[in-house]
C-alpha cells in the first residue's frame, strides 16, 4: 500500500520531491523518484507503506527489463500467476508483487488485468513501445487522479500531488454542486476542472509519440442475468463460505502483523469468524468505543470477540481528539468530502496501527447481499407506488403537513413519479431546494444501474450504490483514513469473486420477508450464536447531531456566518441559514448539511484564495 506518482510535465527534483512529500503518510517506509525514457522526460514517484517483500530491492519506482512501474495496492493472487510466469520461463529478482505485475505485462498485454484479483491502481512505462499504461481495481479501492492538458499528463494517489506546482487548474462550480448534492464528488469528476479520476474497472493508455490517451472499461456488473446460480440454497451457502474464508486467507499474507476492524455487526463478524479458520494465530481485532448513549457498539464486538477468542481492542473515541481531527480534516481527504463516519474511521485507524499495519473490514457486505436498512423502506414502499400517483401524491401532502421532521421527509419522498426516482432522491438528497443550481446534478452516467429492465427492484439499487455509493463514498472513507496512518486496510467482501457470485443469487437467497442479507447470516451463525445479533443494524458514526447542538454549536455558528456562506458557491443563503437554526432549536437533524458546509468551507478556506472557481 502506497502513494504513486507520475508525470510528463517537466518539473524540478525539487518540486517532484515536495509532491511526494505531500502525501507521504501514504507510505513512510521509502520515498523514491526516477526520471526515465528519452530525454528523461518521463517522471515516477513512489510513497512505500513496505507490506510483502520488505527489503529495499522491491522499491518503487521498479524496473524490469524495459518496463518500468509504480503501483499502489495488492495483488492477492500474485503468487498463483508467479508460478504460472516461472512455468514460462520468468525469473524474478523480488518476492513482492509489483515484479509479478511487470512480467505479467509481459506475458499478457494489457489483458493481464483481468488475471488480477486485488485492489490497486498502477502505471507501467513500457520504454520500448513508447507508452504508458495504467489500471484502476474493479471495485474503486484504490484511487487514481490524472491531468491531462497541452502541457502534459500527471498522476497521482491523491489530488493534492497534482495539485502542487500545476498552475493550470480552477476549481469546479460544477463540482461543487455535485459535492453538495452526493456529498462527494463522483467519478470522473474531481474539486478541480482539469483533473479527473480514473473510474473503477477502468484502464487507459497514453502514446507518448502522438499524445494521445485512450480509457476503457474492462470489468462491469453483468446486467443480462445470463450467469444465474441454479444450485440449492445450501449449496450457495456452502459456496459462499468458501468464498469467504479464501478471501480472507489470501488477504492475511503479509510480511507484517495483520488485524481485523470488529464492529460487531454482520459483516465484519463474519470476517473476523473465518479469517480465525484460516491462520493457527489468534486474531487481533479492533473496534471503537462511544460514551454517547446510542452510539456505542462496542459491548457487541466484544462479545463477537470473546465468542471467537481474539485478541481484541477496544478504542475509546475522544472527544477532542475527534475535533482536532474534524479541524484537519482537509489535509488528508484532499478535495470535499462529507461521509461523517470518515472521522471515527480515522481513529479506528489512528490507534489500530500502534498494533497492525494491515486490517481487514466487511465493506462490500451491504450493497452485495441488500443489507442497508433503506432497501426494506424502498420494498415497503413499493407498494405505495402500485396506487394511482394522484392519490399518493395527496397521501403525501396529508403526511407533509404533520408535524414530525421525519414524516415530512417521507412526504417529500413520495412526491416523486416512480421508485427509481425516489431511490435517486434518497441517494442525493431528498430536499435540494437550498442548492441554487437549476441544473439536475443527480444527472450521472451510473443512473442506467437503476433502470436496468433485466433486474428487479433490489437488485437494481444494489448495483446502484455499489457503482455510486461504495465506489465514490466508502472506499475513499476507508483509503484515506486508513492510509492518514499509514494502516492498509483489505475488504475481502470486495473480492470480485464474491460480488460477482452474490449478484448471480435468486434474490431471496439475500433478503426473505425482511431478513436482510439472509445468506451472509446464515454463514455467520455456523460460527458465531446468532442470538449476539437480535438487534436492529447500526452504522458507524459520531453524535454529530448532539454535538453541532451543544459542544460544537459556537464552532458551526462561528465558522457558518452569512459573511462565510456567501462565500461558497451555488447555495441559497437565506435557505441554508434557515436549515441550520431548524438544526439548533431541535426542530429538524440537518447535521449532514452542516458537516457537507464545514468541509467544504474548510477546503475553500485553505484553496480558494490560489485558485479561480470556474
Amino acid at each position: 500500500m502506497c502513494g504513486i506518482y507520475g508525470s510528463t510535465i517537466k518539473y524540478t527534483p525539487t518540486q517532484v520531491k515536495d509532491k511526494l512529500a505531500r502525501t507521504s503518510f501514504r507510505g513512510p517506509d521509502a520515498t523514491h523518484y526516477t526520471f526515465n525514457g528519452k530525454n528523461e522526460n518521463i517522471i515516477f514517484g513512489h510513497n512505500r507503506l513496505s507490506i510483502i517483500d520488505l527489503d529495499p530491492r522491491s522499491n518503487q519506482p521498479l524496473t524490469y527489463k524495459h518496463i518500468h512501474i509504480v503501483f499502489n495496492g495488492e495483488i492477492y493472487n500474485f503468487l498463483e500467476i508467479k508460478k504460472q510466469l516461472q512455468n514460462k520461463g520468468y525469473i524474478f529478482n523480488t518476492t513482492s508483487d509489483t515484479e509479478v505485475l511487470c512480467a505479467a505485462y509481459l506475458e499478457y498485454g494489457e489483458a493481464f488485468i483481468s488475471k488480477l484479483n486485488g485492489m490497486f491502481a498502477f502505471v507501467i512505462y513500457d520504454e520500448k513501445e513508447q507508452r504508458l499504461f495504467g489500471a484502476r481495481d474493479r471495485m474503486g479501492q484504490k484511487p487514481f487522479y490524472y491531468y491531462f492538458g497541452e502541457n502534459g499528463f500527471e498522476f497521482a494517489s491523491q489530488i493534492s500531488s497534482i495539485q502542487l506546482h500545476n498552475t493550470n487548474l480552477s476549481i469546479s462550480s460544477k463540482a461543487i454542486s455535485l459535492y453538495l448534492t452526493w456529498g462527494n464528488i463522483p467519478d470522473p469528476f474531481s474539486i478541480f476542472n482539469e483533473i479527473n479520476k480514473l473510474e473503477a474497472g477502468h484502464s487507459f493508455t497514453l502514446d507518448l509519440t502522438t499524445n494521445t490517451f485512450k480509457k476503457s472499461q474492462y470489468w462491469d456488473i453483468n446486467s443480462n442475468n445470463n450467469s444465474l446460480f441454479t444450485g440449492s440454497y445450501e449449496d450457495a451457502k456452502q459456496e459462499l463460505s468458501y468464498l469467504i474464508k479464501d478471501a480472507s486467507t489470501i488477504r492475511l499474507f503479509a510480511d507484517v502483523p495483520v488485524g481485523v476492524f470488529l464492529s460487531g455487526g454482520i459483516d465484519s463478524s463474519a470476517i473476523a469468524a473465518l479469517a480465525s479458520k484460516s491462520t493457527n494465530s489468534k486474531i487481533k481485532t479492533f473496534s471503537v468505543k462511544f460514551n454517547e448513549k446510542g452510539f456505542d457498539e462496542s459491548k457487541y464486538a466484544a462479545q463477537v470477540a470473546n465468542h471467537l477468542d481474539t485478541e481484541h481492542h477496544v478504542i475509546d473515541c475522544n472527544y477532542s481528539e475527534g475535533l482536532d481531527l474534524i479541524e484537519n480534516f482537509s489535509e488528508f481527504y484532499d478535495e470535499p468530502f462529507a461521509d461523517a463516519s470518515a472521522i471515527p474511521s480515522m481513529l479506528l485507524a489512528k490507534h489500530t496501527r500502534k498494533h497492525v499495519t494491515v486490517a481487514l473490514s466487511g465493506d462490500g457486505g451491504d450493497e452485495s447481499f441488500i443489507g442497508y436498512t433503506r432497501y426494506k423502506w424502498m420494498k415497503q414502499v413499493q407498494l405505495l407506488y402500485g396506487i394511482p400517483s394522484g392519490l399518493r401524491k395527496f397521501s403525501s401532502r396529508m403526511i407533509g403537513s404533520l408535524p414530525y421532521y421525519k414524516l415530512k421527509m417521507i412526504a417529500q419522498g413520495l412526491q416523486h413519479d416512480s421508485l427509481n426516482d425516489l431511490y435517486l432522491a434518497i441517494s442525493s438528497g431528498i430536499d435540494n431546494s437550498w442548492l441554487q443550481n437549476t441544473n439536475d446534478y443527480t444527472n450521472v452516467s451510473e443512473v442506467k444501474y437503476l433502470k436496468e429492465s433485466n433486474k428487479n427492484l433490489l437488485e437494481r439499487i444494489s448495483d446502484f450504490d455499489l457503482k455510486t455509493y461504495l465506489n465514490w463514498d466508502i472506499n475513499t472513507k476507508v483509503d484515506r483514513a486508513t492510509m492518514a496512518y499509514s494502516l492498509e486496510a483489505r475488504a475481502p467482501l470486495l473480492d470480485y469473486r464474491i460480488v460477482e457470485f452474490a449478484r448471480s443469487l435468486p434474490t431471496h437467497f439475500k433478503y426473505q420477508k425482511n431478513n436482510q442479507k439472509r445468506i451472509l447470516k446464515d454463514v455467520l451463525y455456523d460460527h458465531v450464536p446468532k442470538e449476539m445479533f437480535n438487534r436492529p443494524k447500526a452504522g458507524f458514526t459520531m453524535p454529530f447531531a448532539n454535538w453541532f447542538r451543544t459542544d460544537l454549536k459556537d464552532f458551526v455558528l462561528d465558522t457558518l456566518t452569512e459573511d462565510a456562506l456567501k462565500q461558497i458557491p451555488n447555495i441559497n443563503v437565506k435557505e441554508v441559514q434557515l436549515r441550520i437554526n431548524q438544526h439548533m432549536d431541535g426542530s429538524w437533524n440537518r447535521y449532514p448539511l452542516i458537516w457537507k458546509l464545514l468541509v467544504l468551507k474548510q477546503w475553500l478556506d485553505k484553496n480558494g484564495n490560489s485558485f479561480s472557481i470556474k
